[in-house]
């Protein structure tokens, strides 16, 4: 059950009204319910008990410490992607030995630091970084675990700028440059191949994709009689954007998962991120200026494009409510923008929403994962404040940038 929800017309945040802490709070910003986050890890967890995996949240979803410390309670390690997120991760109270390090671009300095603080994988993505890593490792006298991210070439039929499984995306290793490695493992001394990895892009709201890749990963590893302690199968389970997206059979996934497990024999990593947060949070703001087009009337936003990414980077769909509904209707076709100068600076468009005044408070829906994350200065704009609530109380767990300690930097 989701934790936003209208009462007596006021919309509410498990037992706190949104319209309250507007009061000591100035807009825009993040405001996250933590029973939502709660709930959907268990339901996560819940879904593949029979499995027992390391559920790894994908940290670039949300890097907030309260948030990645909150998730560290709950039991889930960390999906790392840089170096900064390895040490927040550590700094949020995860362990290294439930941390991962992912992405196609890691430095010298990462994989340095990943293998200093002995962390479980690095997964590697290019034939050249593991030349790197076995060369920093023989430096370190360390044997490192590391896997390798195949690209399985499979279409998870979603938006083409988060495709990451495809030939044509730049993720992973060919399975032919895999197996090129592996029988030349020895060239790699002091690398111990311990997993394979894949991950084949986001929002992904059925599990036809998954079952492919599995097929493709059980004929890999069975050909070619590979020993593993781990397959980190990603993450890139959608969530219900619009009303009419069917989200992904988890129970079904699960079975395909179990009977995968029981061919291959090792534990199973998973790197949920946007599942996690994705409907845990809304980004409040308030109606600055009203202004009537030729061919639609512009409802100007205090939040941008600056705090607020995804609809302009991917032309990403979400919804957007008044935090006081008022049942009235305006006629004619109203368009949500920023203050941003960019024509992209835009958040959604509809028909028949309810009449709008300037100095309304609106939320736009299910920002929580992808939203404070990808935040930015741009417009020498003040990174917003992000709020936590818990039952009836709420927690400032990110404070609004200061804008005059901006200007000095």
């Amino acid at each position: 059950m989701s934790q936003f929800r209208y009462v007596k017309n006021k919309l509410y945040v498990e037992g706190l009204s949104a319209s309250y802490i507007i009061k000591n709070n100035k807009t825009p910003f993040y405001l996250y319910s933590q029973r939502q986050i709660e709930n959907n890890f268990q339901n996560f967890k819940k879904n593949f008990k029979s499995i027992n995996p390391l559920i790894c949240f994908a940290t670039k979803a949300n890097t907030n410490h309260f948030v990645l410390k909150l998730l560290g309670n709950l039991g889930a390690g960390a999906d790392v992607v840089s170096g900064g997120e390895l040490l927040k991760s550590i700094k949020s109270g995860i362990k290294p030995n439930k941390i991962v390090f992912s992405g196609v671009g890691k430095t010298a300095d990462e994989i340095q630091l990943a293998i200093k603080k002995n962390i479980l994988l690095i997964n590697i993505e290019s034939e050249s970084e593991a030349r790197l890593i076995n060369q920093i490792a023989k430096k370190l006298n360390k044997n490192v675990s590391v896997g390798f991210r195949i690209n399985p070439n499979v279409d998870a039929k979603t938006h083409k700028k988060i495709s990451t499984g495809k030939a044509e995306n730049k993720f992973g290793i060919s399975i032919k440059e895999f197996l090129n490695i592996y029988k030349n493992k020895a060239a790699f001394n002091n690398l111990k191949i311990d997993a394979l990895s894949v991950h084949i892009g986001s929002q992904i709201l059925s599990d036809i994709p998954y079952q492919k890749t599995l097929n493709i990963l059980t004929s890999i590893i069975l050909k070619n009689n590979i020993n593993l302690k781990y397959v980190d199968l990603g993450g890139g389970f959608g969530i219900n954007y619009q009303n009419n997206q069917k989200e992904i059979n988890l129970s079904r996934y699960s079975k395909l998962v179990k009977n995968f497990q029981k061919k291959i024999n090792c534990k199973i990593i998973f790197e949920p991120g946007r599942f996690i947060l994705g409907n845990a949070g809304v980004l409040v703001n308030k109606v600055q200026y009203i202004k009537k087009g030729t061919k639609k009337t512009f409802v100007i936003l205090d939040a941008g494009m600056n705090d607020f990414m995804r609809p302009a980077l991917y032309d990403a769909y979400h919804d957007i409510i008044p935090l006081i509904k008022n049942n009235k209707k305006h006629s004619g076709l109203i368009e949500f923008v920023g203050p941003i100068c960019e024509t992209t600076c835009k958040f959604n468009q509809f028909k028949n929403f309810q009449k709008i005044a300037e100095g309304d408070y609106m939320a736009i829906k299910d920002v929580g994962a992808y939203g404070s994350s990808l935040s930015s200065n741009y417009n020498t704009k003040p990174l917003i404040a992000e709020i936590i609530v818990k039952n009836k109380t709420y927690k400032v767990i990110r404070k609004k940038q200061d804008l005059l300690k901006l200007i000095k930097a």
